[in-house]
């Protein structure tokens, strides 16, 4: 549903709460590993989201990516607005410009509900509230990312 960026990009965000909720602060090389994903790829990602703010991060000894436990949690809709833009839940699913409720593509009254439905689950969910959910014995991330 997503392009591989941004499921990157929420794996990896969830990977580091989970470690963050264990005093840890992951480094890229584990990062990477453990949402496998490729080690460059990885680094261009978890960098971007520093950028964003929703992610610090240190270099040293005790380094890593953690989350501010001052911010609110990260909604996943604000991760894939910054990667993707707004078309995931907002365009056409038929890929026209100016199609609304007036003027219909013939996707329009089926794509519709479907669109609200991501929507809905894209801002009620959060990077803390799958991580949480995921420490409660989720399956959310591969099996190895549980230990």
């Amino acid at each position: 549903m997503f392009n591989k960026e941004t499921e990157y990009a929420l794996r990896g965000l969830v990977y580091v709460q989970v470690q963050n909720l264990k005093g840890l602060k992951p480094g890229i090389v584990e990062i990477s590993q453990e949402i496998d994903a490729p080690l460059f790829f990885t680094g261009k990602i978890m960098q971007r989201l520093v950028k964003h703010g929703f992610l610090m991060s240190l270099k040293g000894k005790n380094g890593g990516f953690f989350f501010d436990e001052k911010k609110d949690d990260l909604p996943i809709r604000k991760v894939i607005q910054a990667i993707e833009g707004e078309k995931t839940y907002s365009g056409c699913g038929f890929g026209l410009k100016h199609c609304d409720e007036l003027h219909p593509c013939p996707l329009h009254e089926q794509y519709a509900p479907i669109r609200n439905s991501i929507n809905d689950l894209i801002i009620n969910n959060t990077v803390q509230s799958l991580a949480r959910d995921f420490q409660g014995g989720g399956d959310i991330l591969p099996s190895r990312l549980k230990s």
